[in-house]
């Protein structure tokens, strides 16, 4: 099973946070971008947008930030955190 940890912070303490699983057949950058789409809609936030470093720091750490630069919209906290934690 593949699940995602999505967590908003704002001053170094976490405000939201959320697990997506997913046990379907998508491959495992489908199962990203769902889990990710269905925590910004359990959020109320807008999807932030992958910059090349998100993407990079998500490739070595299976966890990457997306601060104000990420979003359209502006934001009330300091940046949304997804983080791996199981795998297929």
């Amino acid at each position: 099973m593949f699940q995602l940890w999505v967590r908003q912070f704002k001053n170094h303490h976490a405000l939201q946070e959320i697990v997506i699983s997913d046990d379907s057949s998508r491959t495992r950058t489908q199962k990203i971008f769902h889990a990710l789409e269905e925590a910004c809609v359990a959020f109320d936030l807008g999807k932030p947008i992958w910059l090349d470093a998100t993407v990079s720091d998500f490739k070595k750490y299976r966890k990457a930030r997306f601060p104000q630069d990420c979003f359209i919209e502006s934001i009330d906290f300091d940046y949304l955190e997804i983080q791996i934690l199981e795998e297929d």
